[in-house]
């Protein structure tokens, strides 16, 4: 199954979680409204809030709740990529200008809260005690990520483990909220809610990790931001760790300090030679492979429908944005 084949199938679903994002955007400050259509439409793929209607579906689930959820998750995201996109100072996103470019930043970070709070009030309207601590746990494990992604930054001494402790946090758990609410939503087994945030959890690891990837093998147009934007962040990812850890001295040295001092973009070609000769792209591609192989093992016991087709699909489709 592909994605247009995937998005037929939630089409519906899809125009209902649209409406109620156009009608919570609503607010009486003009600057929200303007600032909040412009993120919401830019292009995104919308693939957390379809995870969620994906997963309610697949559990069987009749309502209309699970709108309202993928909604919810969809503006939790977008908070985060408001207040993202402030922190790392980016232009570009999804190949059109970021809000703070065109806005500014207060504007940004104060409609990202705008955003969180909308969230939350709908969290209230689905009146589950159960699933509003998940979302709040979730969220701040986001925000503890993103901290954590801070604290990397510009540090050569990253661990792996401390790498994958970030797209946990900053990526990940997002996934595993929308996939570990849909199974509360349509009250599942506690076996079946946690095969769901294993399901959520992988999948969004394996989606993060090839986005580290793309960042070194594909060009601005086809990622929507600029090549080699984390290398100018001195974000010490996966790639790059490999390939200074297995590379020769100067290898070593040079991607230490395009680390250290975040300007690593005149060397690009450089490091990425290094990525080649070490296996690093190769070596990332292969946990993003493991991350999807084990999101699919935890569905194998879902009833079989067309919605848990499309489940595992997106586990293919994660990956295979990069050859």
């Amino acid at each position: 199954m592909d994605m247009p084949s995937i998005k037929a199938l939630t089409h519906e679903d899809m125009q209902g979680v649209n409406r109620i994002i156009a009608d919570q955007l609503q607010s009486d400050v003009a600057l929200i409204n303007q600032l909040g259509l412009y993120i919401i439409n830019s292009g995104g793929k919308r693939l957390r809030p379809l995870l969620a209607v994906l997963a309610c579906r697949a559990l069987g689930y009749q309502g209309y709740d699970h709108c309202k959820l993928a909604t919810i998750i969809e503006f939790i995201h977008t908070a985060t990529l408001l207040h993202d996109d402030v922190v790392d100072e980016s232009s570009l996103r999804r190949g059109r200008e970021t809000a703070n470019a065109v806005f500014g930043n207060q504007a940004s970070v104060l409609v990202g809260d705008f955003l969180y709070t909308r969230a939350f009030q709908l969290l209230v309207e689905l009146d589950d005690l159960k699933i509003l601590k998940v979302m709040a746990d979730a969220t701040n494990v986001i925000a503890e990520g993103e901290v954590l992604q801070l604290m990397n930054c510009n540090d050569p001494e990253t661990t792996e483990v401390r790498y994958f402790d970030v797209i946990y946090g900053k990526t990940a758990k997002l996934f595993e909220a929308a996939t570990e609410l849909s199974a509360m939503l349509t009250q599942q087994s506690e076996q079946t809610i946690q095969q769901m945030a294993d399901y959520g959890r992988y999948l969004g690891t394996a989606f993060q990790l090839v986005d580290d990837l793309l960042d070194y093998v594909s060009d601005s147009e086809a990622m929507g931001k600029n090549a080699g934007d984390d290398l100018a962040e001195g974000k010490p990812t996966l790639p790059l760790l490999y390939a200074m850890w297995h590379g020769s001295d100067a290898e070593q040295q040079l991607i230490r300090g395009a680390i250290e001092q975040g300007d690593g973009r005149q060397h690009l070609q450089t490091i990425l030679a290094a990525m080649e000769r070490t296996g690093a792209l190769d070596y990332t591609r292969a946990k993003a492979l493991q991350a999807a192989e084990q999101a699919r093992q935890s569905i194998e016991g879902l009833a079989e429908s067309e919605h848990k087709q499309a489940l595992l699909a997106l586990t293919y489709l994660a990956v295979d944005r990069v050859a």
